[in-house]
């Protein structure tokens, strides 16, 4: 299991109502990653935290450390706080093409593997407010322009049902499916956030299935919460088993990017946090390894609920 850490959690974060942690440098940060227990890898946020190509490459090879993805941030700017790929003003719309593009330049100049971008200032908070269909071709032609751009680094579009608007425009990972089936383009693929998927009333696993079965690549990022709120806690510390099956399904379709911690400390020691994370994910992913899948697909093809009940009780409870 090769886990990353988003690295802007390794600094000072805040919320509406408190800042917590002190600031830390992309150097920092790196170091830091480095004293996490299981964790080789880092998603780096473009264009903010990414500094020059060359000295971070030269810092990632000095620490031992491997790029998971490099994130494009579309939503920090005044002029995207109402949006940004879904816009009517092609120059808006530009402007976060443009953001995506550097962060594919910087991906390929440091060796990162993929892109990833969560647009969550796409959508709206009133009814009558936008045109769902205008903004829907948008967001579709925006994503197509950004994945045409050196197609060999692939861009993986995250979605959240809500945050910073009230209605994201992909919400689900069912329509983050069909945008990139709109798409119709190789290098595509969604960013699975477990939170992001309780928090939209999915099952994560299924989601993991979904884009298997549709042929849509995915990565994946790992956390918890309470399914009322993305508060991106230490992964499984609120829903145990959803993340155990989450693992299987990551396990049978054969995963094998980094699963990245999306996950905030906030009133919590931060390195103690991660490594909590950081033990309890591999720890439930060496669990979920040692299962007999073919078993448990045999079971689930024959429909004996209980039999299977039994097993995840002796088996992954282990009770």
């Amino acid at each position: 299991m090769k886990q990353s850490i988003i690295t802007s959690f390794l600094s000072k974060t805040q919320d509406r109502f408190s800042a917590y942690h002190e600031p830390t440098t992309l150097r920092e940060r790196l170091e830091l990653v480095t004293q996490i227990d299981g964790c080789d890898g880092v998603e780096v946020v473009y264009p903010y935290e990414t500094g020059d190509a060359a000295e971070t490459k030269a810092w990632m090879e000095e620490l031992g450390l491997k790029f998971a993805a490099i994130n494009a941030n579309i939503k920090k700017e005044p002029q995207w706080v109402g949006g940004s790929i879904s816009r009517n003003d092609p120059a808006l719309r530009k402007g976060a093409i443009d953001i995506i593009k550097g962060a594919k330049d910087f991906a390929k100049a440091v060796g990162a593997p993929l892109v990833t971008c969560c647009p969550l200032t796409d959508g709206y908070d009133n009814l009558f407010q936008i045109d769902y269909r205008t903004s829907w071709r948008n967001m579709i032609d925006s994503v197509a322009e950004a994945a045409d751009y050196l197609p060999e680094i692939p861009l993986f579009i995250e979605y959240k049902y809500s945050e910073t608007r009230v209605h994201c425009q992909l919400d689900t990972c069912v329509k983050s499916i069909l945008l990139l089936k709109e798409v119709n383009m190789p290098g595509t693929g969604v960013t699975i956030d477990f939170g992001h998927a309780l928090y939209a009333q999915e099952n994560p696993a299924q989601s993991i299935a979904m884009c298997g079965e549709s042929e849509v690549d995915f990565y994946l990022h790992t956390n918890d919460n309470d399914c009322r709120f993305d508060w991106d806690l230490v992964g499984a510390t609120r829903n145990f088993l959803h993340y155990a099956e989450f693992l299987f399904y990551a396990q049978l379709y054969g995963y094998d990017k980094y699963y990245t911690t999306d996950a905030s400390p906030r009133v919590f020691e931060m390195m103690p946090f991660f490594d909590n994370h950081s033990k309890m994910s591999r720890g439930i992913y060496q669990l979920v390894q040692s299962l007999d899948k073919d078993k448990y697909l045999k079971l689930m093809r024959e429909e004996k609920a209980m039999e299977l009940l039994q097993l995840v009780r002796e088996e992954i409870y282990r009770i």
